[in-house]
């Protein structure tokens, strides 16, 4: 009796997935979103794209696994994160199976065919289209970005020691992400060790030396909206961040006057949109609320995988129904940083906030 009883949920298990992978489109689709985070056709489209990188030819000894049931393991697995002994009793795929096919088949492809959707703007008309978007939905003039880290929990790598170990006390790569007033990653950097701070993640990133270097065709600095104050183009950052012209970070807290805890109110506001956008990924992606039982290398992939999804899920479809990204080319360019420059900068910013022409009605009743 018992042995049939699991035999019993074993055909259960198969016949769920089985309805999953052959529904078709607009059948059963909260069903289908559940399970794989997308819907049918969100789904028929991301497989179009990878097929043709994931499928293998039958042998005379055995059925290859289709592209379909890969595609749909490796989204499961990241829509859940769970274990692969569970996934390999789900699919009825040998566990040493699973792991290579989301560790090594299905992750990469899907970098590679929705970088699309995740790509660091490199035309002023790009970045001016986002500090627009900014402006129009979080009131923050000539923001081009929030950034920020989030740390991904991993098992302790081999022969590490305490390298993965951050300040919680967890094993763990750092994930640093630019991310648009939409919650669309522009940036991510992932890899770094966990000890790292975020301030010592930014200063090794590719992204830091585009912008010391004036790689990225950012605008030039241009008139603040109703005033005859011209500012350059910012990003967002917290405290843990360095104040640069080019990324602004928010006042001390001790002994604050009125323009500077409007002035942090209005920075928190547009800078939010980061902590958001890792909200989202992690809610559609909850593998990122576990501990994924990877090594650093092959984590890289999964999170790069998940941030082109987001993406491309924020484009086509709506996150609110539910509960290598393209690396900056370094080149020859100017560098440097003015410290005073952007102290001025934050002040020319604080005052303008206060403004008739920069104020929001509501800023008083939340500093």
């Amino acid at each position: 009796p018992k042995k049939e009883a699991i035999m019993e949920k074993v055909m259960e298990t198969a016949g769920m997935w089985a309805v999953c992978l052959t529904a078709r489109v607009g059948e059963d689709s909260a069903g289908f979103r559940g399970l794989l985070r997308m819907t049918a056709e969100e789904f028929e489209f991301v497989l179009s794209k990878v097929a043709p990188l994931i499928t293998k030819t039958h042998t005379k000894l055995r059925r290859a696994i289709t592209a379909k049931e890969r595609l749909a393991l490796t989204l499961r697995f990241l829509a859940t994160g769970e274990s692969f002994s569970s996934l390999s009793f789900q699919f009825r795929i040998g566990e040493s199976t699973v792991s290579m096919i989301v560790s090594l088949t299905t992750c990469d492809p899907d970098t590679d065919v929705l970088k699309l959707y995740f790509q660091t703007p490199n035309t002023e008309k790009e970045w001016l289209d986002i500090a627009e978007e900014f402006l129009q939905k979080w009131q923050f003039p000539h923001c081009l970005g929030a950034i920020d880290g989030k740390h991904i929990t991993i098992q302790p790598p081999a022969h590490s020691g305490s390298t993965f170990r951050n300040y919680k006390g967890r094993f763990s790569v750092v994930l640093m992400a630019v991310v648009d007033a939409s919650y669309q990653f522009k940036y991510v950097s992932v890899g770094a060790q966990g000890r790292a701070s975020d301030a010592g993640v930014f200063a090794e990133s590719d992204f830091k030396q585009a912008l010391d270097r004036n790689l990225l065709s950012i605008p030039a600095a241009k008139l603040l909206p109703g005033s005859d104050m011209e500012a350059p183009f910012v990003f967002l950052g917290d405290d843990a961040y360095p104040l640069r012209s080019d990324l602004m970070k928010p006042f001390s807290f001790r002994q604050m006057d009125h323009a500077q805890r409007v002035f942090n109110y209005r920075l928190s506001r547009g800078r939010r949109v980061v902590e958001n956008g890792f909200g989202i990924l992690a809610n559609r992606w909850r593998v990122f609320l576990s501990t994924i039982m990877l090594n650093p290398d092959k984590v890289q992939k999964v999170v790069l995988a998940c941030v082109c999804l987001h993406n491309y899920l924020l484009v086509e479809g709506s996150w609110r129904n539910e509960g290598q990204g393209t690396m900056l080319p370094l080149q020859a360019g100017r560098s440097g940083n003015n410290s005073m420059a952007a102290k001025e900068l934050r002040d020319k910013l604080k005052k303008y906030f206060v403004t008739p022409a920069g104020q929001v009605p509501w800023q008083d009743n939340f500093i």
